[in-house]
Protein backbone atom coordinates (compact mmCIF):
# COMPACT_ATOMS: atom_id res chain seq x y z
CA UNK A 1 0.00 0.00 0.00
CA UNK A 2 2.79 2.40 0.90
CA UNK A 3 4.57 1.58 -2.37
CA UNK A 4 1.40 2.32 -4.35
CA UNK A 5 0.86 5.65 -2.53
CA UNK A 6 4.47 6.70 -3.21
CA UNK A 7 4.21 5.80 -6.89
CA UNK A 8 0.94 7.77 -7.21
CA UNK A 9 2.48 10.82 -5.53
CA UNK A 10 5.55 10.52 -7.70
CA UNK A 11 3.53 10.30 -10.92
CA UNK A 12 1.45 13.36 -9.90
CA UNK A 13 4.52 15.45 -9.02
CA UNK A 14 6.63 14.58 -12.06
CA UNK A 15 5.22 17.33 -14.27
CA UNK A 16 5.22 19.92 -11.50
CA UNK A 17 8.60 19.52 -9.89
CA UNK A 18 11.52 21.85 -10.43
CA UNK A 19 14.77 20.48 -11.84
CA UNK A 20 17.30 19.58 -9.19
CA UNK A 21 20.37 19.98 -11.38
CA UNK A 22 21.55 23.03 -13.30
CA UNK A 23 21.46 23.05 -17.04
CA UNK A 24 25.07 22.49 -18.26
CA UNK A 25 24.78 25.47 -20.65
CA UNK A 26 23.89 27.83 -17.79
CA UNK A 27 26.95 26.98 -15.71
CA UNK A 28 29.55 27.77 -18.34
CA UNK A 29 31.13 31.24 -18.15
CA UNK A 30 30.32 33.78 -20.85
CA UNK A 31 33.06 34.72 -23.26
CA UNK A 32 34.00 38.44 -23.62
CA UNK A 33 31.96 38.88 -26.79
CA UNK A 34 28.80 37.51 -25.15
CA UNK A 35 29.39 39.73 -22.14
CA UNK A 36 29.85 42.77 -24.37
CA UNK A 37 26.62 42.01 -26.25
CA UNK A 38 24.71 41.58 -23.00
CA UNK A 39 26.03 44.82 -21.51
CA UNK A 40 25.34 46.74 -24.74
CA UNK A 41 21.78 45.44 -24.86
CA UNK A 42 21.25 46.46 -21.23
CA UNK A 43 22.74 49.92 -21.89
CA UNK A 44 20.48 50.34 -24.91
CA UNK A 45 17.40 49.23 -22.96
CA UNK A 46 18.28 51.55 -20.08
CA UNK A 47 18.75 54.51 -22.44
CA UNK A 48 15.39 53.84 -24.09
CA UNK A 49 13.63 53.56 -20.74
CA UNK A 50 15.25 56.75 -19.49
CA UNK A 51 14.17 58.63 -22.60
CA UNK A 52 10.62 57.29 -22.34
CA UNK A 53 10.15 58.19 -18.68
CA UNK A 54 11.70 61.64 -18.98
CA UNK A 55 9.34 62.38 -21.85
CA UNK A 56 6.30 61.05 -19.99
CA UNK A 57 6.89 63.16 -16.88
CA UNK A 58 7.85 66.19 -18.95
CA UNK A 59 4.60 65.89 -20.89
CA UNK A 60 2.58 65.64 -17.69
CA UNK A 61 4.23 68.75 -16.27
CA UNK A 62 3.85 70.57 -19.58
CA UNK A 63 0.09 69.88 -19.54
CA UNK A 64 -0.13 71.15 -15.98
CA UNK A 65 1.82 74.30 -16.91
CA UNK A 66 -0.50 74.86 -19.88
CA UNK A 67 -3.48 74.60 -17.53
CA UNK A 68 -1.85 77.18 -15.25
CA UNK A 69 -1.31 79.55 -18.19
CA UNK A 70 -5.01 79.17 -19.04
CA UNK A 71 -5.81 79.91 -15.40
CA UNK A 72 -3.64 83.04 -15.53
CA UNK A 73 -5.39 84.19 -18.69
CA UNK A 74 -8.81 83.70 -17.10
CA UNK A 75 -7.78 85.54 -13.94
CA UNK A 76 -6.40 88.46 -16.00
CA UNK A 77 -9.40 88.78 -18.33
CA UNK A 78 -12.24 87.85 -15.93
CA UNK A 79 -10.98 88.16 -12.35
CA UNK A 80 -12.42 85.76 -9.79
CA UNK A 81 -14.55 83.91 -12.32
CA UNK A 82 -12.80 80.60 -11.71
CA UNK A 83 -14.08 78.96 -8.54
CA UNK A 84 -10.67 77.94 -7.22
CA UNK A 85 -9.52 81.56 -7.42
CA UNK A 86 -12.82 83.01 -6.20
CA UNK A 87 -12.29 81.46 -2.75
CA UNK A 88 -9.49 83.97 -2.22
CA UNK A 89 -11.33 87.05 -3.51
CA UNK A 90 -11.51 88.72 -0.10
CA UNK A 91 -7.92 88.08 0.96
CA UNK A 92 -5.65 88.37 -2.09
CA UNK A 93 -5.40 90.99 -4.83
CA UNK A 94 -5.76 89.61 -8.36
CA UNK A 95 -2.16 90.40 -9.31
CA UNK A 96 -0.86 88.21 -6.46
CA UNK A 97 -2.89 85.24 -7.70
CA UNK A 98 -1.52 85.78 -11.20
CA UNK A 99 2.03 86.06 -9.83
CA UNK A 100 1.66 82.87 -7.80
CA UNK A 101 0.41 81.04 -10.88
CA UNK A 102 3.34 82.39 -12.94
CA UNK A 103 5.70 81.14 -10.24
CA UNK A 104 4.01 77.72 -10.47
CA UNK A 105 4.58 77.78 -14.26
CA UNK A 106 8.24 78.59 -13.57
CA UNK A 107 8.44 75.63 -11.17
CA UNK A 108 7.08 73.31 -13.85
CA UNK A 109 9.42 74.78 -16.49
CA UNK A 110 12.49 74.31 -14.32
CA UNK A 111 11.51 70.72 -13.59
CA UNK A 112 10.93 70.02 -17.30
CA UNK A 113 14.31 71.48 -18.28
CA UNK A 114 16.01 69.60 -15.45
CA UNK A 115 14.55 66.19 -16.25
CA UNK A 116 14.95 66.48 -20.03
CA UNK A 117 18.58 67.62 -19.82
CA UNK A 118 19.34 65.41 -16.81
CA UNK A 119 20.40 68.42 -14.75
CA UNK A 120 19.49 67.66 -11.16
CA UNK A 121 20.44 71.20 -10.11
CA UNK A 122 17.51 72.62 -12.10
CA UNK A 123 15.12 70.13 -10.52
CA UNK A 124 16.33 71.19 -7.07
CA UNK A 125 15.70 74.85 -8.00
CA UNK A 126 12.24 73.76 -9.05
CA UNK A 127 11.64 72.09 -5.68
CA UNK A 128 12.71 75.19 -3.75
CA UNK A 129 10.45 77.43 -5.84
CA UNK A 130 7.68 74.86 -5.36
CA UNK A 131 8.07 75.26 -1.60
CA UNK A 132 7.58 79.01 -1.99
CA UNK A 133 4.38 78.46 -3.99
CA UNK A 134 3.13 75.93 -1.42
CA UNK A 135 3.80 78.29 1.49
CA UNK A 136 1.99 81.13 -0.30
CA UNK A 137 -1.13 79.11 -1.05
CA UNK A 138 -1.25 77.32 2.32
CA UNK A 139 -1.00 80.65 4.12
CA UNK A 140 -4.06 81.99 2.34
CA UNK A 141 -5.91 78.66 2.49
CA UNK A 142 -5.56 78.64 6.26
CA UNK A 143 -7.01 82.16 6.42
CA UNK A 144 -10.23 81.01 4.72
CA UNK A 145 -13.26 80.56 7.00
CA UNK A 146 -13.34 76.89 6.04
CA UNK A 147 -10.41 74.85 4.72
CA UNK A 148 -11.11 73.88 1.11
CA UNK A 149 -9.78 70.49 0.08
CA UNK A 150 -10.85 71.02 -3.53
CA UNK A 151 -8.02 73.54 -4.02
CA UNK A 152 -5.29 71.51 -2.35
CA UNK A 153 -3.71 71.11 -5.80
CA UNK A 154 -2.81 74.84 -5.82
CA UNK A 155 -0.05 74.47 -3.22
CA UNK A 156 0.82 70.82 -3.79
CA UNK A 157 0.65 70.55 -7.60
CA UNK A 158 3.93 72.27 -8.52
CA UNK A 159 5.76 70.88 -5.48
CA UNK A 160 4.64 67.31 -6.18
CA UNK A 161 5.50 67.67 -9.87
CA UNK A 162 9.05 68.78 -9.16
CA UNK A 163 9.48 66.18 -6.40
CA UNK A 164 8.35 63.37 -8.71
CA UNK A 165 10.81 64.61 -11.35
CA UNK A 166 13.58 64.55 -8.74
CA UNK A 167 12.62 61.00 -7.79
CA UNK A 168 12.51 59.83 -11.43
CA UNK A 169 15.87 61.46 -12.15
CA UNK A 170 17.34 59.70 -9.11
CA UNK A 171 15.96 56.32 -10.24
CA UNK A 172 17.33 56.81 -13.75
CA UNK A 173 20.75 57.77 -12.37
CA UNK A 174 20.79 54.65 -10.16
CA UNK A 175 19.89 52.35 -13.04
CA UNK A 176 22.58 53.94 -15.18
CA UNK A 177 25.12 53.37 -12.40
CA UNK A 178 24.07 49.72 -12.13
CA UNK A 179 24.68 49.19 -15.85
CA UNK A 180 28.09 50.89 -15.52
CA UNK A 181 28.92 48.59 -12.61
CA UNK A 182 27.95 45.62 -14.73
CA UNK A 183 30.38 46.77 -17.41
CA UNK A 184 33.17 47.01 -14.81
CA UNK A 185 32.41 43.44 -13.66
CA UNK A 186 33.18 41.99 -17.09
CA UNK A 187 35.92 39.41 -17.00
CA UNK A 188 38.21 37.68 -19.47
CA UNK A 189 37.42 34.03 -19.96
CA UNK A 190 39.84 31.87 -21.86
CA UNK A 191 38.39 28.60 -23.05
CA UNK A 192 40.76 25.66 -22.96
Amino acid sequence: MKKLARSLRKSRDDGLSLPTQDDPDDSRPMDPQEQEELVRSLEHAQAQQAQLWTRVFSAILLCYAAFLVYSIYQQATSPWELRYHAYFMEDIPSWMVISADWLAVLVCSLAIVGILNRRRKWIWYSCFAGFAVAIFWFYFMLRLPRFRMDVIWLPLGPLCGSSVCLYVDNLLAESSEEVKKLRSYMYSYKAT
